[in-house]
């Protein structure tokens, strides 16, 4: 997978080799157009040509050779003194005769960096997560700028203009509202010109609805500490009717909301830019479809490779696979 600032998707290399065999055109020009360099360019060709499409998808920065990686009797050992010692890296490295920056870097490959992480009875780490289904429902909202006509500029490219006046106008935003479920990760979204109090209040309420209808009855809401979400008198009402408990997430810290935070990464590569849009409706319009799958196709592996309906499914009680 791309990291989070990569100029280039597997579908943006597909559309710069293209831009250069089918429609022609010289490499330094595509290049400017997809805002990379002419190397990069020359370098995505080359594959191109050496290896077909299979040369555009990521490739792994492991080096072949790592002689200088940690051993398994060295890692095992490592583990064996965090689990049942609690030792933190200086401790262990001192006892393992080792840097404490090569236990840290164990540590951080095994989940066991965070010492909250691990139960303190059974030297087990802890996943935060919860039994049933609709127990918590974590909320927010993400703002999209809406595409213009002909599609936006990180598939197309920027177009350059002659005046400061020629500049295309920004052409607002659509706001995402998200929820999901904490146990089974079965996704819930609904498009809005804004995010306001009483917006968020009713998405909420549906989204509420939506669980219930499938047998999973929601106890508790979490939100981040927007005033649209902690201020709005519209909210409390909607928690009171259905009573259901409110949960702030603690201020800065997003890590709390973590799994809607997740969501809406994927929202961005896998829904939003994914693939070029011809037009900011064609967007919006393809957003039930692509929840749908996700929620019915996707496998997760904090689900034991379940997709989010089938781990609602299996969590209903009456409910059986």
């Amino acid at each position: 997978m791309a990291h989070a600032k990569a100029k280039l998707t597997p579908l943006g290399r597909q559309l710069l080799v293209s831009r250069i065999l089918d429609e022609g055109r010289p490499v330094v020009a595509a290049a400017e157009s997809m805002r990379v360099s002419a190397q990069t360019a020359y370098k995505w060709l080359r594959r191109y040509r050496l290896e077909g499409e299979a040369g555009l998808s990521d490739r792994t920065s492991r080096p072949r050779r790592s002689p200088r990686i940690s051993s398994d009797e060295l890692v095992a050992k490592i583990r064996e003194l965090r689990l049942t010692r609690r030792f933190g890296p200086h401790r262990i490295g001192y006892a393992l005769g080792v840097a404490r920056s090569t236990v840290y870097g164990v540590l951080c490959r095994l989940g066991l960096n965070r010492l909250s992480s691990i139960d303190r009875i059974t030297r087990q780490v802890v996943r935060y997560q919860r039994e049933r289904a609709g127990e918590l429902l974590h909320v927010d909202v993400k703002r999209f700028s809406r595409l213009p006509s002909g599609g936006g500029r990180r598939m197309r490219g920027r177009e350059k203009t002659g005046h400061q006046r020629n500049k295309p106008q920004p052409a607002g935003y659509d706001f995402m509202h998200v929820a999901i479920d904490d146990c089974t990760r079965v996704a819930y979204v609904e498009h809005h010109i804004d995010e306001r109090g009483t917006t968020c209040a009713g998405f909420i309420e549906r989204a509420i609805d939506y669980f219930t209808a499938m047998g999973a009855a929601v106890a508790e809401v979490m939100t981040d500490n927007a005033m649209n979400y902690r201020l709005a008198h519209a909210m409390r009402a909607v928690m009171a009717r259905h009573e259901v408990a409110y949960i702030l997430i603690r201020p800065h810290t997003p890590e709390h909301n973590g799994k809607v935070e997740r969501l809406n990464r994927t929202l961005i590569e896998e829904w939003a830019y994914q693939r070029l849009f011809r037009s900011n409706d064609e967007r919006l319009a393809s957003l039930p479809d692509w929840v749908d799958a996700d929620n019915r196709r996707r496998p997760h592996t904090a689900l034991g490779g379940q997709s989010p309906m089938e781990a609602l499914i299996n969590n209903v009680p009456g409910n059986y696979s």
